[in-house]
């Protein structure tokens, strides 16, 4: 590989500013003593060879090289945590999911999580709360003859905990959830209505099967603490305000929490009841996962002509690279807490998805939301669900199962089933090395590092636009971007070529578009995925009432929309 102290800066690996403003703000190395990573290959390097120290019965410079390959050019991509800190002297996580230990009903169980809470933010981890474990606001508390401040009230304190080390770490990044069958429902439910509280916070209500069939049957819902009924209201009414409220305010998001745990291949070892920041890994208490996305947008052949297509090959053997890296992830990785280090080794969690997947698409002339496109999604995910599999159980064979893998509940789980006969056939022969291996997050950074592909497996917002970016320096500001499927399609046939009408965004889109791609990539995908359907702010709300529905019908996780509004503002102007 290259010596870094020799390695000059290619300016032409960056198709756009933004992507090297990304770069150097975000993800290029640098000390007291001066610049380590002089060029966007000595990150790779860097990066590669970090990973690469986890070896013991490989050689670490040729395996270091294995994964440099799949990271030059932007193919691979590992989430920012593993850009920024892998290989470098920064007391960081390389993990950018986390999940809380379950909050104790106390003061000092609350005090507890919340500095455990802060200790994994300032080491760069994206953080999720439960709170439905805390009793209702204005129960009396026995021995102090006083009312309970309730889960919003811990929910203060947490976001200004956060607030606090925004200022020094950079922007934290936090989810809280709420069982729907909890007393404090409805003000949850309306927490975001005031623009100046929880702005650190993702909020999501726990939906179980149970509710959804009340809602559909217009049944009373009982509100519970501790077996007991608190009061009743009526589940349409209910389910009426969290509809009301996102279409205002784009939160809360719904988390399907049944679903997710009866499709969990590890539901036999643990209960989930939050997901990270950005909802793409429901985690159980103290769980956490790296995460690396394959760029599709790298691997189209003929792009724009009759002859395009996909190169699933290479992509099978990006998978296969990413479920080593990551898997090395686990073990050069710092943790905040012993308990995050002994839930991360014991299940040893990753997630592998895909970024660029508009990018692909429109390259393959596939119209998002459209039955080519659903086609296209579901063929590359459940290509990326077998190989990643594949690999895994290729990798147990060498270094060993997971400790807590047990063969026979495992093989029994429907996402493990519904893989390609051979592979099952592999996983029965040799056990797996992770306990899930599959994701789609939200890839909006790094995305913009290689040229600004479309985000996961959203749309493209726009075919150019102004986005609002946080500066080297602290201050803010707006940047004009293009797409990187426009940026090649220009530089191949002239920027004043019209576009075909496969350049669909998210304008263009209806409600039901982003439910059925997220729907047909869920079927493949072990853990969840972080996705928005995003609408126009003059859609009416009977157009947008039955969003959340039609995800549930769809077999989605969970679902989340956003509306430009006057409580959250706009990150990216068109």
């Amino acid at each position: 590989m290259h010596d870094q102290r020799k390695a000059t800066y290619d300016s032409q690996i960056f198709s756009q500013p933004i992507a090297e403003q990304i770069w150097r703000a975000k993800y290029q190395y640098r000390t007291a003593a001066g610049t380590i990573d002089y060029s966007v290959h000595a990150t790779w390097e860097r990066v590669a060879e970090g990973l690469a120290q986890a070896e013991v019965t490989r050689n670490r410079k040729q395996t270091a090289q294995t994964f440099y390959s799949a990271l030059k050019n932007f193919k691979l991509l590992p989430a920012g945590r593993i850009l920024s800190g892998c290989g470098t002297a920064r007391n960081v996580t390389l993990s950018n999911t986390f999940v809380m230990r379950t909050i104790p009903d106390s003061v000092n169980g609350i005090m507890e999580t919340v500095k455990d809470a802060a200790l994994t933010m300032q080491m760069g981890g994206g953080i999720g709360f439960d709170f439905s474990t805390l009793r209702p606001r204005g129960t009396v508390v026995r021995g102090l003859d006083c009312p309970a401040a309730g889960p919003l009230g811990a929910m203060d304190i947490c976001d200004s905990v956060c607030k606090m080390l925004v200022t020094g770490m950079g922007r934290g990044a936090m989810m809280a959830t709420l069982r729907c069958d909890h007393p404090d429902i409805e003000a949850f439910v309306a927490v975001k209505s005031d623009r100046q509280r929880m702005r650190n916070f993702n909020v999501s209500v726990m939906v179980t099967d149970a509710f959804m069939g009340a809602v559909r049957a217009r049944a009373d819902w009982d509100l519970m603490w501790q077996g007991k009924v608190v009061r009743t209201v009526s589940a349409a009414d209910l389910w009426d305000r969290i509809m009301q409220q996102t279409y205002a305010a784009a939160e809360p998001g719904v988390l399907f929490i049944d679903r997710i745990n009866a499709a969990n291949p590890l539901n036999y070892l643990e209960t989930i009841s939050a997901t990270n920041s950005c909802a793409e890994q429901p985690l159980p208490p103290n769980g956490t996962c790296p995460l690396a996305s394959v760029n599709l947008a790298q691997l189209v052949q003929a792009p724009f002509s009759p002859e395009a297509r996909l190169n699933l090959s290479e992509l099978r053997r990006l998978v296969t690279v990413a479920v080593r890296m990551l898997d090395n992830a686990l073990d050069v990785s710092r943790y905040a807490l012993d308990a995050q280090r002994d839930e991360a080794q014991s299940k040893r969690r990753i997630g592998i998805g895909a970024t660029g997947v508009a990018d692909a698409m429109i390259m393959l002339s596939a119209r998002y939301g459209s039955p080519k496109a659903e086609f296209l999604l579901g063929t590359w995910m459940q290509t990326i669900q077998n190989a990643a599999y594949r690999a895994s159980a290729q990798l147990a064979k060498e270094r060993g199962s997971f400790p807590l893998y047990d063969a026979r509940k495992h093989l029994q789980q429907p996402a493990i089933q519904a893989l390609d006969q051979d592979v099952q056939d592999e996983i029965a022969k040799h056990g797996l090395r992770n306990g899930t291996l599959t994701t789609i997050a939200p890839t909006g950074t790094v995305s913009m590092f290689a040229g600004n592909v479309s985000s996961g497996i959203e749309p493209i917002f726009a075919k150019s636009y102004s986005r609002m970016i946080i500066r080297p320096d602290g201050n803010s500001g707006r940047e004009d971007v293009k797409d990187y499927a426009v940026w090649l399609y220009e530089q191949m046939f002239g920027p004043e070529a019209a576009l075909p009408d496969t350049f669909v965004t998210a304008a263009d889109l209806q409600p039901f578009d982003h439910v059925r791609m997220q729907a047909a990539a869920q079927k493949w995908v072990d853990s969840g995925i972080s996705k928005t359907v995003n609408c126009p702010e003059d859609i009416p709300f009977e157009a947008f009432e039955d969003v959340y529905l039609e995800a549930y019908a769809s077999g989605c996780k969970g679902c989340t929309t956003y509306r430009p509004n006057a409580i959250t503002g706009s990150v990216l102007l068109a």
